[in-house]
């Protein structure tokens, strides 16, 4: 049930009920502490090999190298045990992953139909993520796959992953072909990230679209175009090589330009994403990794109609987008500091929803950004770690004259922890507590900034 209040000014509110759901976080942090053994980690493959999860995972599902390199090698030890047949019958290599929570959102300046210049709007209540079942591993020797079916919290159910992958092929682990819907090989990955709550949940680099043209969609139910893809599955083929311990890492994939939807409801075009990293020893703090990424793609600015409704398929009118990143992950022991610079373009039909027939707005341009990005994490210990990060958004081009050069320049600031009371081969719980805000310059109906934050404590779990 939620609860909703509304009013022109609640920061004081605002501010009780964020230290209100802080403190509870580590009330109950405090009262499970006697609780505590030794951490493990996801329950599938940790069962398979009879190996705490702690081996793959530094935080989980925050992977460590040796986790990555078991992530390239297919799923792969080099052993006996990699094979399906080598388990007994009753194995199942199944997990389910869901997260009750409490959250509270609040952004200072809605328009609504009581005030349309704007007011702020509060909810907060008990509530469900949605769940993710997830199976993968070997259908045998160096052809692996990963499944999960995964619904909302309303249990509609989609396929998140859904792919199959060669390795090792010509017996090289430079050449493996995944087919299917996968996750870019983003090492910087959200479907890893350690903060869940709604604005914290996702990395705003990989999502933003400049504010102020129009939709830039040719139908109502159409995916959002633009490098909006670079967090999500995608749906097409990748070729990665690795070296033996991963240290050198590319990958190479072309996915049909539409977000990870089925049934392709806008068009035939393809995006492609490349990406290559390296990583290198620095004595005794640990193992660095600096890479670099690329996403290009086109998208229709039209397409067939009948009966005035657009036919999915038929999009036409293909404009560019694309976006560059470069990135850093360094460690000083416990401390982990990630660090992401993007730049970001799209043609300015595609900012402003003009098909590619028709001429352009006046004083329209073809919009760019860039985004930066620092998050840190501090392992206390296996069992518990703190985690920051501050995500900036910077317009450098706006696709309209009209609008000032800073309009919809964003700042987000997420911070929290993961307490893990238990994790074993079987299961694993995890205690999530998080505060996030994110400022928008100059957005409301009024022109001002427009402020949202939340405030999340979730118990996570997965068996």
């Amino acid at each position: 049930m939620y609860v909703v209040a509304a009013s022109k000014n609640n920061d004081s509110g605002r501010w009780m009920s964020v230290w209100s759901g802080l403190a509870t976080g580590l009330l109950v942090l405090a009262a499970m502490v006697s609780l505590t053994s030794p951490s493990s980690a996801i329950p599938a493959f940790a069962r398979k090999f009879g190996m705490p999860c702690s081996a793959c995972h530094e935080a989980w599902p925050k992977l460590n190298n040796f986790g990555q390199v078991f992530k390239d090698n297919g799923y792969q030890m080099g052993n006996d045990r990699d094979s399906p047949i080598s388990k007994d019958p009753s194995y199942w290599p199944v997990s389910f992953r869901i997260t009750p929570h409490w959250h509270r959102e609040n952004t200072d300046r809605v328009g609504t139909d009581q005030v349309p210049t704007g007011q702020s709007v509060t909810t907060h209540g008990f509530d469900l993520s949605g769940l993710d079942i997830l199976t993968g591993g070997t259908l045998s020797k160096n052809i692996s796959f990963l499944l999960t079916p995964s619904a909302d919290n309303t249990a509609t159910f989609h396929f998140e992953s859904a792919w199959v992958r060669f390795d090792n092929l010509l017996k090289s682990s430079w050449l493996n072909v995944k087919v299917g819907k996968f996750e870019l090989d983003n090492l910087l990955s959200e479907k890893r990230i350690l903060t869940l709550s709604a604005n914290g949940g996702s990395y705003r680099a990989y999502h933003f679209r400049p504010q102020g043209g129009l939709p830039g969609s040719i139908g109502a139910d159409l995916p959002s175009p633009l490098a909006t893809g670079i967090g999500d599955n995608q749906i097409g083929f990748e070729v990665m090589g690795h070296s033996k311990n991963s240290y050198t890492r590319y990958s190479v994939a072309v996915v049909s330009a539409t977000d990870g939807n089925v049934s392709l409801p806008t068009n035939r075009g393809y995006d492609t994403f490349l990406t290559f990293s390296q990583a290198f020893e620095a004595g005794g703090l640990g193992l660095q990794r600096v890479g670099a990424f690329a996403y290009v793609g086109m998208y229709p600015t039209y397409g067939l109609t009948s009966g005035g409704n657009f036919l999915p398929g038929t999009g036409v009118g293909n404009k560019m987008y694309s976006q560059l990143g470069f990135f850093g992950m360094w460690y000083l022991k416990k401390l982990d500091v990630t660090t992401m610079y993007t730049r970001s373009k799209e043609s300015a039909y595609l900012a402003t929803a003009t098909p590619a027939t028709a001429a352009l707005p006046i004083g329209a341009h073809d919009p760019s950004w860039n985004g930066f990005l620092v998050e840190t994490h501090y392992t206390v210990n296996p069992q518990f770690i703190l985690i920051n990060r501050f995500d900036t958004i910077r317009m450098s081009q706006q696709p309209l004259d009209s609008l000032t050069k800073d309009f919809g320049n964003l700042n987000a600031l997420t911070f929290g922890y993961r307490w893990y009371p238990f994790m074993n081969s079987r299961d694993g719980f995890a205690i999530h507590n998080e505060y996030s805000r994110v400022s928008s310059k100059g957005i409301s109906p009024t022109g001002n900034d427009s402020i949202s934050s939340s405030v999340f404590l979730g118990f996570d779990f997965i068996f």
